[in-house]
């Protein structure tokens, strides 16, 4: 499945979500991740973002295709992560 991950997390735990997000899916952008993964990855990824936020202050949201040929990705400005072709 193709994931799309957003968080806003609490500035002192940034560093922390970043580098969660960056072992399962490609950075886009500052708070902005996607990328293919299992479930079993997404749950896992799931799991570790759990250690790091505050479900009191913080969000992640998830946004999943099933199938990647359905989206269209299209760019305004700068891309801060690499540039993934879909």
């Amino acid at each position: 499945m193709y994931v799309i991950m957003a968080y806003d997390v609490g500035v002192e735990r940034v560093a922390k979500a970043l580098k969660v997000g960056r072992r399962y899916l490609t950075w886009v952008q500052n708070s902005l991740f996607e990328g293919e993964l299992t479930r079993a990855q997404l749950e896992h990824l799931k799991a570790d973002l759990k250690k790091v936020i505050d479900e009191e202050k913080d969000g992640v949201v998830f946004y999943i295709l099933r199938r990647v040929q359905y989206m269209d990705r299209e760019v305004l400005g700068q891309v801060e992560g690499p540039e993934r072709l879909l």
